[in-house]
C-alpha cells in the first residue's frame, strides 16, 4: 500500500462528490463511508479475532435500516433497493449499505468474498484488521493508495491520527451558510441536531450514556430519537437553520484546533468552492498529497463530474435569515481563514 489517507469533514461539504471523483483514479481505492457505517462501535478496545472483526463489519446498523425503510430518504445509502438478498426489514450488513456498492456493481458478491476470508484472520487490534482489509481490497481492485471518507468525521481527527500514525488527513470544507442549509435538508444531520438537544438537556456526552431518569424526563418527541424507540417520522419536525449553523461552526473550530496539532506533512485542506472552480489544479494538488499521479484522463473526467451549481445555495434565503446564518458561521469562517493562511506557501 503506497499511502493511507482519510478525508474528514463536517458532512454536506462536497466530500461525497470527492469520493466519486477519487474512485475514478486508477491508483486510488476510494472507501466511501466505511467508518460512518460502523459507528459508534468503529474502534472497539482490545484485540479482536477475525470472526469478531467480521461481525463488526457485517452486523446491520439499526438506525440506517430504519431510515432506509423510508425509500430515497438518504442518498448515501447505495445498497440496491430492488428486492435482493438483504433488505431494511431483515437488516443490511453495515459494510454493504454504502461502502461495498461504491466499490462494485455486485456488492453481494464482494460481501461473499470478504466473508470467506476475514473470519479466519488472527486475533489482533482493530486498527491492524482495518489495515489488512485495506490491503485486501487494494489487491482485489488493483489500487495502491487508500482514501477512506466518511461524513461527519471531523470528530475523529485525533482518533485517526493516533491509531494510524502513518496516515495523512485531508480536511474538506464548504462555506458555512451553504453547508448549514444542506445539513438542514438531510435526515442524518437532523438526527444529529436532535441528539444534541438531548445531550444539552441531560448533560450526557453521548446517547448511550443516558440514565433511566434522563430517558424518563425527555419530551415525547425527543424520546423517539433514542435507538430502542427510534421513529423516522421524528426527523420531519421543524428545526431552525440556526442549529445547523451552530453545529457547523462548532465542528470547524474543533477541527482546525485538532489539525493544527499534526505535522504539516500529514494534513491538507481543500475547499469545495475551490474544487469546483478550479478542479484540475485542486485535484492535481490533492494527488500530490496522496502520492499518486494527476492522471490527465482522470482530471478530465473529474472536471465533468463536479457540479458548479451547488455553490451559493444559501444566497436564495431571505436576507434576514441569511444574515443570521452568516453571523453564526463567522467564528468558523475566521478559523478556516486562519488555517488557510497558515498552510499558504
Amino acid at each position: 500500500m503506497r499511502s493511507l489517507n482519510f478525508v474528514v469533514g463536517t458532512g454536506r461539504c462536497g466530500s461525497t462528490a470527492l469520493s466519486r471523483v477519487l474512485a475514478g483514479h486508477p491508483d486510488v481505492l476510494s472507501l466511501n463511508e466505511l467508518f460512518a457505517s460502523l459507528a459508534p462501535g468503529t474502534f472497539p478496545p482490545g484485540p479482536l479475532t477475525g470472526a469478531e472483526f467480521w461481525r463488526l463489519l457485517a452486523e446491520p446498523n439499526p438506525f440506517f435500516d430504519a431510515m432506509a425503510r423510508e425509500r430515497s430518504r438518504v442518498p448515501e445509502f447505495l445498497y440496491p433497493r430492488d428486492p435482493g438478498r438483504f433488505s431494511p426489514e431483515t437488516g443490511i450488513p453495515a459494510i454493504a449499505m454504502m461502502a461495498l456498492p461504491h466499490l462494485s456493481e455486485e456488492p453481494d458478491a464482494l460481501f461473499d468474498e470478504l466473508a470467506e476470508q476475514i473470519p479466519s484472520w488472527p486475533a489482533r487490534p482493530v486498527t491492524e484488521h482495518y489495515a489488512a482489509l485495506f490491503a485486501l481490497l487494494g489487491r482485489r481492485f488493483g489500487r495502491t493508495a487508500v482514501v477512506e471518507r466518511s461524513g461527519f468525521s471531523l470528530q475523529w481527527i485525533g482518533t485517526l491520527a493516533d491509531r494510524f500514525p502513518a496516515a495523512r488527513l485531508v480536511h474538506m470544507f464548504r462555506e458555512g451558510p451553504d453547508c448549514a442549509l444542506s445539513m438542514s435538508r438531510h435526515p442524518g444531520f437532523r438526527l444529529v441536531v436532535l441528539e444534541n438537544r438531548i445531550k444539552a438537556l441531560t448533560g450526557a456526552r453521548a446517547i448511550p450514556e443516558l440514565r433511566p431518569a434522563d430517558v424518563a424526563a425527555l419530551p415525547p418527541e425527543l424520546a423517539k430519537v433514542l435507538p430502542d424507540r427510534f421513529d423516522p417520522a421524528v426527523l420531519e419536525q421543524p428545526i431552525p437553520l440556526a442549529e445547523f449553523a451552530e453545529l457547523w461552526t462548532a465542528q470547524i473550530r474543533d477541527a482546525v484546533t485538532g489539525l493544527a496539532e499534526l505535522p504539516a506533512e500529514r494534513r491538507c485542506t481543500i475547499g469545495y468552492e475551490d474544487l469546483v472552480a478550479h478542479p484540475r489544479a485542486e485535484l492535481a494538488r490533492l494527488a500530490a498529497f496522496l502520492d499518486v499521479e494527476p492522471d490527465p484522463s482522470w482530471l478530465a473526467t473529474a472536471e465533468r463530474l463536479l457540479d458548479r451549481n451547488r455553490v451559493g445555495g444559501a444566497a436564495a434565503l431571505p436576507a434576514e435569515e441569511l444574515d443570521r446564518l452568516r453571523e453564526l458561521c463567522e467564528p468558523g469562517r475566521r478559523a478556516l481563514q486562519a488555517q488557510r493562511r497558515e498552510v499558504a506557501p
